[in-house]
């Protein structure tokens, strides 16, 4: 078995859910299976997520914050800490259990992580940008003028905030992960990406409903996003805590690009071997005044890092997901 790049324990939250057991599955795949995995399986069906994996330890996000706060040394010695766990709804509207959840809890996480001397790379996201209006700028972010449109982003800003106020960004690494889908997001209900949903729709109905644009800049279908498949944000990811690295900060993470909603689409079409058949519908009214009609990510800032894999081509790899994972309804490691 090939030696452990990170250099010892790695300790996953969130590691049931999308990224996070993706994450899992990357680290498998480099020989690594000293993990501890926590998350908070509840009711859905993500434990199917880790039944193809290899760890150590699977605990109860609650009883790892518990134990951790009671006995720092609790699960042993880490090298690295991937923190991925977070309620990610964008429509969420308990405030109070996002601060709770994605924000007090990071900050307990971060303050354990430096305390022991473990690598600390956690979930930011590309939702604290808003609607773009301050730019989405990783290298000289003014971050405190930034504007959440919503209040799941507006939690994961909050911490943002808090580690740029302690000095924690010269120690440790927050990623703002873009619009990223594939293998895994099967339990994420409605917040799947639009590939996992829209494959359901053209099988079933022969067509794809998309939104209809509000903005005159952008036509219908011509709404525009960083698409990011989720083996290019795990490699990303994985990339901050390799050994040798030494970034830190705060870092987009997309693939660079900004391709429609009728690309992706079409992709989707293609990949299922099928003629596009798109038709345009309302958005509903909640959510017109949240709405990012445009999502680019630059990462330059990652690439100065050392960070030199190609991003997979979106058809590329929707046509991957689609044939490999969703028609035969496949996870990572299956």
């Amino acid at each position: 078995m090939p030696s452990n790049p990170l250099g010892g324990r790695i300790l996953v939250t969130g590691g049931a859910g999308f990224i996070g057991s993706a994450l899992v599955w990357a680290l498998n795949a480099r020989g690594v299976e000293d993990i501890v995995v926590s998350d908070i399986l509840g009711t859905d069906e993500k434990w199917r997520n880790l039944v193809p994996l290899r760890y150590a330890d699977y605990v109860e996000g609650p009883a790892l914050r518990t134990r951790l706060a009671q006995s720092p040394g609790a699960f042993g010695k880490f090298s690295a800490v991937f923190h991925l766990g977070a309620c990610s709804a964008t429509t969420e509207g308990d405030a109070s259990y996002l601060v709770d959840n994605n924000t007090a809890f990071t900050r307990e996480l971060a303050a354990w992580a430096l305390s022991t001397g473990a690598r600390f790379v956690y979930a930011s996201s590309a939702a604290t940008y808003g609607d773009g209006a301050e730019g989405m700028d990783d290298k000289n972010p003014a971050i405190e003028r930034l504007r959440p449109l919503n209040m799941y982003g507006y939690s994961k800003h909050l911490f943002d905030l808090h580690a740029r106020r302690l000095g924690w960004l010269d120690r440790i690494v927050g990623l703002k992960y873009f619009n990223v889908y594939g293998p895994n997001e099967a339990h994420k209900a409605d917040m799947r990406s639009v590939v996992a949903k829209a494959h359901v729709q053209i099988r079933e109905t022969g067509k794809l409903g998309l939104f209809k644009s509000y903005d005159p800049k952008y036509p219908d279908g011509g709404q525009m996003r960083d698409f990011l498949y989720v083996k290019d944000a795990v490699e990303m990811t994985l990339h901050f805590a390799e050994k040798g690295s030494s970034a830190s900060g705060l870092y987009n993470i997309g693939s660079g690009e900004a391709n429609t909603w009728l690309t992706l689409g079409g992709a989707i079409f293609g990949a299922l071997d099928l003629t596009p058949s798109i038709e345009f519908i309302d958005m509903p009214e909640a959510l017109r005044a949240k709405y990012q009609y445009y999502t680019k990510a630059d990462i330059s800032k990652l690439r100065a890092t050392g960070y030199d894999r190609p991003v997979t081509p979106l058809a590329d790899a929707v046509t991957d997901y689609v044939r490999n994972y969703l028609v035969p309804d496949k996870r990572l490691g299956a």
